[in-house]
């Protein structure tokens, strides 16, 4: 691989007539990080698609082939792409549904407004895999029939669909007034009753894991009721009795949904198995009463989904606050708090509160001040990206705390260059520090000098338009591929350093 063609081909500043060149000398390599370029025109995506095939599905993903551009016969996975964007010849849709490969009419099964004389076709394929493929995707009508398909793992498919029709789901989950299914994926393979290793080590077996079936299809009938349960098509009335099913997976797909009556959530509540009930913890749709009780369940990954929940109360959040790790992220409560909510969470006597509120970037000036300014290392680690801090206000902090906050420090959007060297002067060292000021915009060339000696950081130096330039060629040669790449992607590279590294086309 010729990390240095590779890197250019991502150079955003390469310009057009070596992109041109490069098209013509590509590789696979080369031509899958060109294919990504943004700016690319038609022309050239033709000119790559037809000297490396692999790029024509990405560039007809984004919209760069036509459907003028592409034989459906020698490039089918090209005129399934645009298929899938709705911007193929309907007419390849029923040459591809006669194809003998079956991944094709797989794949085609999955594309939208497909014509009804195709899925017709594909609905009675001899492959369940394709018939399943379309269940996944079809239109309600569609669904509904093959919701009485023979084989179970088409059942579970149109059960997954969102597109399927209500009481079609309910029939689904219940099975009332639905002939059993005749078939299904276990027993198409092996004579039952089996059951499927979880660790099985054969070669090219696709069973899923502890799939079984004694001739009923249980694990393929289970696996429906999952489907449907997690539907939100699937109507509220049919999934309640299945709050005291005896799988905990039922369960727990139960619990996520946003429509259940009182009565089943206070079941849910009381479910002997943490994991259902923290299902329960984080559904936004459960009431007060209910978020007040999780907040005194023993299970630590209950309480601490609880605090992501957008309901949960104020003073729950910041008594949860002190008895589970939440971490350094911005809870949705917190971010939703009122002005009022700020000024008293702002003054709260626990750090880790204090610290919750500092993940938010949009503080009234005078609390983050105060933030800026607390005496727990903690609440000035989360405030310290906060946009706004003044050089003063970093230095402080810096040298209050040390290497606990250096590195947020140095994410800082407004740190000056100054303050960023300083930053990579640091005695000890903080290795963070050096990856975020490698990315930052007011990073200098004495800054990224720094940080090319951390070997983390030193690939994202590399491509920091900021580099010198005569460094940036240095690069080009690196023992490390990535910065090799980085450098040669690094819009700071001379447009003449370009020409000399792309070769000119055998025969130009």
């Amino acid at each position: 691989m010729n990390h240095v063609l590779c890197g250019l081909a991502a150079n955003p500043a390469l310009p057009p007539e070596l992109v041109d060149r490069l098209i013509a000398i590509a590789d696979a390599d080369v031509a899958a990080d060109l294919a990504l370029r943004e700016g690319l025109s038609r022309t050239q995506a033709v000119a790559l698609a037809s000297r490396v095939g692999e790029t024509a599905v990405p560039l007809a993903y984004q919209g760069l082939l036509t459907a003028a551009d592409v034989d459906p016969v020698a490039q089918p996975h090209v005129a399934l792409a645009l298929l899938d964007e709705r911007a193929g010849d309907p007419a390849w849709a029923r040459l591809l549904a006669a194809d003998p490969d079956v991944e094709l009419r797989e794949k085609l099964a999955s594309c939208p407004e497909l014509p009804p004389d195709v899925m017709e076709t594909l609905a009675a394929d001899s492959d369940v895999r394709v018939v399943t493929e379309l269940a996944l995707w079809t239109t309600p009508d569609m669904a509904a029939r093959l919701s009485r398909h023979p084989h179970a793992e088409v059942r579970r498919a149109v059960a997954a669909n969102e597109a399927t029709p209500p009481d079609v789901l309910a029939t689904l989950l219940t099975g009332e007034g639905l002939p059993p299914a005749e078939r299904c994926l276990v027993c198409d393979a092996e004579e039952t009753p089996f059951v499927h290793d979880s660790q099985c080590p054969r070669p090219g077996c696709h069973l899923r894991s502890g799939a079984s079936c004694d001739g009923s299809h249980e694990s393929t009938v289970h696996e429906m009721q999952e489907q449907a349960l997690w539907n939100p098509a699937t109507p509220v009335e049919a999934v309640v009795r299945f709050a005291d099913h005896s799988s905990t997976l039922v369960r727990r797909r139960l619990a996520a949904r946003p429509d259940l009556p009182p009565w089943v959530w206070r079941r849910l509540v009381d479910d002997p198995i943490p994991g259902v009930r923290v299902e329960v913890a984080g559904n936004p749709a459960i009431d007060e009463d209910l978020l007040r009780t999780l907040a005194t369940d023993r299970g630590h990954d209950v309480r601490r989904t609880l605090a992501h929940n957008p309901r949960v109360p104020l003073d729950v959040l910041t008594c949860l606050a002190g008895t589970v790790k939440i971490g350094p992220t911005l809870l949705p409560r917190i971010a939703a708090a009122s002005p009022s909510e700020v000024k008293a969470l702002a003054t709260s006597s626990s750090p880790a509160v204090r610290m919750l509120l500092a993940q938010r970037r949009d503080l009234p000036v005078g609390i983050r001040d105060a933030l800026a300014a607390d005496p727990d290392a903690k609440v000035a680690n989360s405030i310290a990206p906060h946009p706004g801090l003044s050089d003063a206000q970093l230095h402080t902090m810096v040298k209050r705390h040390g290497v606990q906050v250096v590195g947020k420090v140095a994410a800082n959007p407004g740190a000056s260059p100054a303050l960023l060297e300083d930053l990579t002067r640091h005695v000890p060292p903080v290795q963070k520090a050096f990856r975020e000021v490698a990315r930052h915009r007011n990073a200098t060339g004495p800054a990224l000098r720094a940080c090319l000696a951390d070997r983390q950081a030193r690939p994202i130096a590399a491509g920091h338009p900021a580099l010198p330039p005569p460094l940036i060629v240095e690069l080009l040669a690196d023992d490390d591929w990535r910065v090799v790449e980085a450098a040669a992607a690094n819009p700071s590279l001379s447009p003449t350093v370009m020409a000399e590294l792309v070769p000119e086309p055998s025969g130009a």
